[in-house]
């Protein structure tokens, strides 16, 4: 085969986005006589995407000072900003900040207006964004919108697009901002992008659900990320990222196996990327809400250590391993230094929790009225539940037991709409607590075995024993409140005996087995013979 040859499969594969081929060939091929500045930029695009970086920066580099030596200088300043961009997302900022200074630097020297001056906005607005200033942010990103369309490049048009609506996010224009993701995905899924844009826009839009909480929105863009990485089996990047949205979907909907699956092949993936930290996250949260902890700290450290701080899962962890206090001192620690209102509203719901089981019911308060601030700023379902769980569970500290039946009967409801079940069954344990109160027997079980059915099929062990100990307990105060007689009567009854029949093997009145049997039912919190019948059979008394 001839050198030509080689390098127009090399081409005909990037075309047809078989990127693994396109690379071997291309650098085949390049071996042999050293590319020019076109098929290098090729070769360079390849390579990132099939996960080789230090290929790609090489290459990159390269048709860098290939394109000025043919004095094309749009081209060099192209590949400059691209190399700066590579490098910025596996976090050497500082190289990073070289390559975009030197693109620059060729236009103004040429006095050049043309769409690189658009790119070059990309990374000043996301260190605005960074640094807090999402109106900055805003009006960078419509600059480069402004020049993406004087040159009609769509690249750039989908990425300042997405651009403002993550900033627009970050300053509480949510409905505006989700909008333009939806409008900058739509250019995705029409594939009126490249893959290098393709890939970031899908990632940055996901981030952006995960910041407004949009859990259907984040399922049905998280499938069409999946679908549009089936569709270049080559792909390595994006294709980790890809893994790690749907694991936090699957986990949420309660597929906690497929979940973790995702999961460990986005931190193989991911191991040597900052995203491994979020991936080594998700697997601590599963093995924690599985009661394996060893396990689950151990991911919580490996993902600290990739910059991933792993909060509230530590905090949450400490309070199932019994550790109220340390629980209590993580989590307060946490919001002292969480200022962002997006990142207060994952860890306030966790707050309230622990902070109950430490009996610090006024923080418990405080943390709910907060985060009941951020659902309606939100406006967002998943948020809503939140907070309404956590208003229920403080009303029921507090002994409002009317108010926290219906906050959680709210938050049970959007529970099952959201299709999330771990969450569905701990409102119902709530649920059960209020009934007790109320000294609604019957309905307490009902609540109670719908949580203990969730909770088995997900097998969330820590869950399935706090339940077990609950019943154990409640099991040993109802039957030492029997007296001995009232214990004789209700194992007759349970066998089917009539109060006539009960009577005459005990040698007493059947009124006196009527007070007996009222008794029963008040001590046992059922209402029928049928309840203290089933009652007795399920703790051994037949």
């Amino acid at each position: 085969m001839t050198d030509l040859a080689t390098l127009q499969r090399g081409r005909k594969s990037f075309e047809q986005r078989a990127w693994a081929e396109s690379y071997r060939l291309l650098q085949a091929a390049d071996r042999d006589a050293p590319l020019d500045a076109d098929d290098l930029e090729r070769l360079a695009i390849a390579a990132y995407l099939v996960g080789r970086d230090d290929d790609c920066e090489a290459f990159t580099a390269r048709a860098h000072q290939a394109f000025l030596d043919r004095g094309d200088w749009e081209g060099g300043a192209r590949a400059a900003f691209w190399l700066g961009f590579a490098l910025m997302g596996r976090g050497a900022l500082a190289p990073a900040s070289g390559w975009f200074g030197k693109a620059g630097r060729l236009l103004d020297e040429r006095q050049l207006d043309c769409v690189v001056r658009g790119y070059l906005l990309i990374p000043v607005a996301i260190t605005c964004i960074v640094r807090g200033d999402p109106s900055a942010a805003h009006a960078t990103f419509v600059q480069a919108a402004d020049i993406a369309h004087r040159f009609a490049d769509r690249d750039l048009a989908s990425v300042a697009c997405h651009g403002r609506g993550r900033a627009l996010i970050r300053l509480g224009r949510i409905a505006e901002g989700v909008a333009l993701l939806d409008e900058a995905m739509a250019s995705v899924i029409a594939g009126e992008v490249t893959p290098l844009v393709a890939g970031d826009v899908y990632c940055s839009v996901l981030e952006g659900c995960q910041e407004t909480f949009d859990l259907r929105r984040a399922y049905e863009w998280t499938a069409s990320l999946t679908q549009w990485c089936a569709t270049q089996p080559d792909l390595v990047r994006y294709r980790g990222e890809c893994l790690n949205y749907r694991a936090e979907v699957l986990q949420l909907r309660g597929q906690w196996s497929d979940a973790a699956r995702d999961a460990q092949d986005a931190c193989e993936l991911l191991i040597s990327r900052p995203a491994a930290g979020a991936a080594f996250y998700r697997r601590g949260d599963i093995h924690r809400l599985r009661g394996e902890f060893t396990k689950a700290e151990d991911n919580y450290t490996r993902a600290h250590e990739r910059g991933r701080k792993p909060q509230p899962g530590w905090s949450l962890l400490r309070l199932a391993q019994g550790q109220i206090d340390a629980a209590a001192a993580a989590i307060r620690s946490v919001l002292l230094d969480t200022p962002a209102q997006i990142s207060r509203a994952r860890m306030l719901p966790a707050a309230v929790e622990i902070l109950l089981a430490a009996d610090d019911v006024a923080a418990a308060r405080a943390a709910a009225e907060e985060l009941s601030e951020i659902a309606l700023a939100f406006g967002a379902p998943l948020v809503a539940a939140a907070s309404a769980h956590a208003t229920g569970a403080v009303l029921l500290a507090e002994g409002d037991i009317e108010r926290a039946s219906t906050s959680l009967r709210q938050a049970c409801e959007t529970w099952r709409e959201l299709e999330m079940p771990y969450e569905e069954a701990q409102t119902c344990l709530l649920l059960a607590a209020v009934c007790e109160k109320r000294g609604d027997q019957d309905s307490r079980r009902l609540e109670f075995e719908t949580a203990r059915r969730i909770f088995t099929r997900l097998r969330a062990e820590p869950c399935l024993a706090r339940i077990a100990d609950q019943s154990e307990r409640a099991s040993h105060q109802r039957m030492g409140s029997l007296s001995e007689r009232e214990a004789q009567v209700l194992r007759l009854l349970a066998a089917g005996k009539t109060n006539r029949a009960i009577a005459d093997e005990l040698f007493i009145s059947e009124k006196t087995v009527a007070r007996h049997v009222s008794n029963i039912f008040d001590k046992l919190g059922v209402s029928s013979r049928t309840g203290a019948t089933a009652w007795a059979f399920q703790h051994n008394l037949i």
